[in-house]
């Protein structure tokens, strides 16, 4: 058996990191039919109250704070590539049954939102346990000078499997019926569903993990040991509570931002749709900056991937806080421009993130790739849910407490900007084991953050 394992190649090659972005890019295009077209339908064509898709989309981030134990069972398992196969095909599906929750609310109210509570439930078993298990897979077997442009390309490809199915799906949507967007939402799904599996098939078995090789072997340990060995490590604990306050402060403008547009600046639907499009346009620039120069300069610049993280987050900070001073200059703001900022110091900001996490994923004594993906999985998703609903929240009472629509938008920014600049001082103290292949070597955890020399 060690004979077999030692022939196997350490790390991933660039063309195993792609077909491993396929499942990203399948798990991105399942999601937007469920979290964005649905919801549109819900409110317009079957006139459902905003708060009814508000929260079926929190409940389904609300259940991945079950990811570090999806991330243990991959951990212990004799193979990951299973639970990423088996979440994504529970993701399609029950995406499908929420798009068909929409023939039975024509119906009965209760009878819908019946299905819909469970049909949500499963897709957010679904993306945690197949989300958790490709990052794992992805952090133990990838060279650590490749980490950088390895989140780069995984992320980007989510974000082109939201936007080709997006752009594809409204070709066959209209005329729109119930029938047809369960029709849509299921092809797609099959179709991302085979995307994915030939994209994973066969990688896990044909590379091996790259770490210390006295860990070979290491018998597994129950869930709660294995959590409070990640817990009770200072470095991890620290990203943890990083990844909540930044990807609060970055879920807490999408709900807003149009409205924000349509409110004080008259744009369209149709003009504030692009202006999300120009904003993840800048999203693309800052990943692929990140990307291209973490790649060339990873081994020699130590520290790359903590200079970009604190540097994203202070420019989404300033981003924000000239969106709070727009507030008051409108309509007369270079408001795309003030955007399309914002989109790339997020981009800088969390493909520099996601490559930390892929670097700390393996750190520590004893490897936990697939826990410690789930506990930074789990905290996103706690943000992500409550960022969505404490920025409409924010609007609604500083409004109800001013009568001011532009100085309710400048408060509820420049908060924000506040959550980046504490995010950006987090990230500033965080420190990493730096690895290269066959050793590890412990630092401090006031140590610079850095991926492997």
């Amino acid at each position: 058996m060690f004979q077999i394992s030692a022939l196997k190649p350490p790390g991933l090659t660039w063309l195993s990191i792609v077909r491993l972005g396929l499942v990203q890019a399948a798990l991105g295009s399942i999601v937007v039919l469920t979290t964005s077209t649905l919801n549109r339908v819900m409110v317009v064509e079957l006139a459902l109250a905003a708060v009814i898709p508000g929260l079926l989309v929190g409940l389904h981030y609300a259940v991945q704070i079950g990811r570090p134990l999806w991330g243990h069972a991959s951990d212990t398992g004799a193979s990951r590539t299973r639970w990423i196969l088996g979440g994504l095909a529970l993701l399609a599906v029950s995406g499908t049954a929420a798009a068909a929750t929409t023939l039975l609310f024509e119906h009965s109210f209760w009878a819908g939102m019946g299905a819909a509570l469970i049909a949500f439930t499963f897709i957010g078993f679904g993306i945690g346990a197949s989300g958790t298990s490709l990052l794992a897979l992805l952090a133990s077997r990838t060279a650590p000078a490749r980490r950088p442009a390895a989140a780069t390309l995984v992320w980007m490809m989510m974000i082109a499997g939201i936007v080709v199915t997006a752009i594809v799906s409204s070709l066959f949507l209209d005329p729109y019926s119930h029938l047809r967007l369960v029709t849509i939402t299921a092809i797609s799904g099959t179709i991302a569903f085979v995307l994915a599996a030939l994209g994973v098939w066969g990688i896990e078995a044909r590379t091996r993990e790259i770490r210390d090789p006295a860990e070979a072997g290491a018998p597994s340990v129950p869930f709660r040991e294995a959590l409070a060995d990640v817990w009770h490590d200072p470095t991890a604990r620290t990203f943890t509570l990083f990844v909540f306050v930044s990807m609060l402060a970055y879920q807490t403008q999408d709900l807003i931002l149009e409205p924000f547009a349509g409110l004080l600046f008259g744009h369209t639907p149709g003009e504030s749709t692009a202006l999300g499009g120009m904003h993840h346009a800048g999203v693309f620039l800052g990943m692929a900056f990140v990307g291209i120069v973490g790649s060339v300069f990873a081994k020699r610049r130590p520290g790359l991937l903590k200079l970009f993280t604190v540097a994203g987050c202070l420019g989404s900070g300033v981003a924000l806080a000239l969106l709070a001073l727009a507030a008051g200059a409108a309509p007369a703001w270079p408001l795309q421009a003030n955007v399309f900022a914002l989109g790339v110091a997020n981009g800088v900001f969390a493909v520099a993130a996601i490559g930390t996490m892929m670097t700390l994923a393996g750190a520590g004594a004893r490897s936990r790739e697939g826990i410690r993906m789930g506990v930074w999985g789990a905290a996103q998703a706690i943000a992500f849910g409550l960022g969505g609903f404490v920025g409409t929240v924010a609007i609604d009472i500083t409004r109800w407490l001013t009568g001011d629509v532009a100085l309710s938008f400048a408060v509820v920014f420049a908060g924000e900007a506040v959550l980046f600049l504490v995010s950006a001082m987090i990230a500033a103290g965080i420190g990493v084991a730096a690895t290269t292949p066959g050793r590890v070597r412990h630092r401090p955890a006031a140590a610079p953050l850095q991926p492997a020399e």
